[in-house]
This record gives structure tokens, C-alpha cells and sequence, in this order.
């Protein structure tokens, strides 16, 4: 019964734009299986209600990230097809509760991956392309007081994603020693390189595709997977404009309204 409780609560709170305390303090002892299955329980529902998934989000495979949040391990989440824009859209800070960026690389896939034996070449040959993103970050517990249990119930924290830049073959790309820098109204706040996401962005993706086995889950060709952020999250608030530049790979823009 939990997981039905918790996903509820937090379905409330995302329809009301609200937060509701820890999941953690309300369902004493919440196992991380038990907020995995509150999350597919959300996510369940929602495709009842007519969503589309259309990928997964890694959280937390960053030093800065887990040292944020205060997690030892990664997490994912589900992208559905209202989560989704491309570079130019402008999003509205009232459609969020509080909102933080993360500048990553996307994987688009040309085919299915399911683990629970996938390797680093498996997800090689699965990639279509690579291309920057800008994912929004958000919680629906309040101030951010999550535990791991917490934010992996809460969909990993995800709430949109911006995919921009120029699709990139991993022909010959380095994505250990790729370069970003992040800027938030034209200055520089953050740089990173791609060694920051489990040392390299492949890995991450390598981990996602054998955790989501656990639950009979896998990546479908045409999906995108959002492998991880390169630095720390980064507040926004309405008028922000934040801009990342890649090496190889291009640019990603998303201005807040």
C-alpha cells in the first residue's frame, strides 16, 4: 500500500504545484524498492491519463550532485512526452515548484538496450547520436529536504528537459574529456567535463539499462536518455536565461518566463 499512498501524495502535490514533506518522515522505513514503485506507480498513472514515455533521466552521478543532495548513488526517472522541448521554447518558472538546471549529454537511441548484462560497447552500437540538454530539476518535497528514497519516489526530482545543439555521432568523440561551460545571463557560473558523470557518460548509461532490469524495464530505440549533470543544479527563477557550451557537440539555451 505504500507506494499507491505515496504516489498520490505526490501526484496531489504536483497538481497543486505544492510540496508535502518528506516521504521519508511520513512512511517511516521507506525502502528504496518501495519509492521505485512509487515512481512506476506515478508514471502508471500518468499514461493512463494519455502520457507517452519517451526515456529516462540518470540523477546523482556526480560528486557535486550527490554531495547537493546528500546521495551516494545514482537514480533515474521517467521522461514523458510533455517533459520534452528543444532549444527555443521558453518555459514558464510558474509551471515549476523550484526549479533548478542541469547541463548534460543526451543519448538518442536507434535501438532497444535491456540489461541486465548490457556493456559499454552494447550502448555504443544502441546510439544514434549524442546531443546537449539542459534538464529542469524539481521537487515536490518541500525545500528540498529529500533523502535518496525520496527523490527516487519523486520520478529522480525530474520535471522537464530542453534538447538542443547538433546531433553528434560517438565517432571518435571523447566523452570523459568533453568540456562544458554554463552561463546564466551571459556569466560564467560553472564548467565541468564529461569524466564528472561515473567517470564517463557511457557508464552511466551502462548502469541505467542494468538497474532498470530489476524492475523489467528497458530502453526503446527512438528514446533519449538524459545520462547526467557535469555540475552542480542551479537555481532559476523567472527572467533567467542559462546557456551551456560543449565541446564537439554545441550549444543548449533555455530562457525562463
Amino acid at each position: 500500500m505504500v507506494p499507491q499512498e505515496a504516489a498520490t501524495k505526490l501526484l496531489e502535490a504536483e497538481k497543486k504545484k505544492d510540496v508535502i514533506p518528506p516521504l521519508t518522515e511520513t512512511f517511516p522505513g521507506l525502502t528504496v524498492d518501495e519509492a521505485y514503485h512509487t515512481q512506476l506507480e506515478i508514471i502508471r498513472h500518468k499514461v493512463d491519463e494519455g502520457a507517452i514515455i519517451v526515456g529516462k533521466k540518470i540523477g546523482a552521478t556526480s560528486q557535486a550532485i550527490q554531495s547537493m543532495f546528500g546521495v551516494e548513488q545514482p537514480d533515474y526517472g521517467h521522461l514523458l512526452d510533455d517533459m520534452l522541448h528543444v532549444e527555443g521554447d521558453e518555459l514558464q518558472i510558474d509551471d515549476f515548484i523550484q526549479p533548478k538546471v542541469e547541463f548534460e549529454i543526451a543519448f538518442k537511441l536507434k535501438k532497444d538496450l535491456k540489461g541486465p548484462n548490457v556493456t559499454v560497447m552494447d550502448v555504443i552500437e544502441a546510439t544514434d547520436y549524442i546531443s546537449p540538454a539542459i534538464e529542469i530539476i524539481d521537487s515536490r518535497i518541500q525545500e528540498w529536504q529529500i533523502n535518496f528514497e525520496d527523490t527516487v519516489a519523486d520520478n529522480g526530482s525530474s520535471a522537464a528537459a530542453v534538447i538542443g545543439g547538433k546531433p553528434t555521432k560517438l565517432d571518435g568523440i571523447d566523452l570523459t574529456h568533453i568540456g562544458m561551460v554554463a552561463y546564466r545571463n551571459g556569466e560564467m557560473i560553472d564548467s565541468g567535463a564529461g569524466a564528472a558523470v561515473l567517470g564517463n557518460p557511457l557508464w552511466s548509461v551502462v548502469w541505467l539499462t542494468n538497474s532498470l532490469s530489476n524492475y523489467d524495464v528497458h530502453l526503446k530505440a527512438g528514446e533519449v536518455v538524459l545520462s547526467g549533470a557535469l555540475t552542480s543544479a542551479i537555481e532559476a527563477e523567472g527572467g533567467d536565461t542559462f546557456t551551456a557550451e560543449f565541446d564537439h557537440i554545441g550549444s543548449i539555451c533555455v530562457t525562463f518566463k
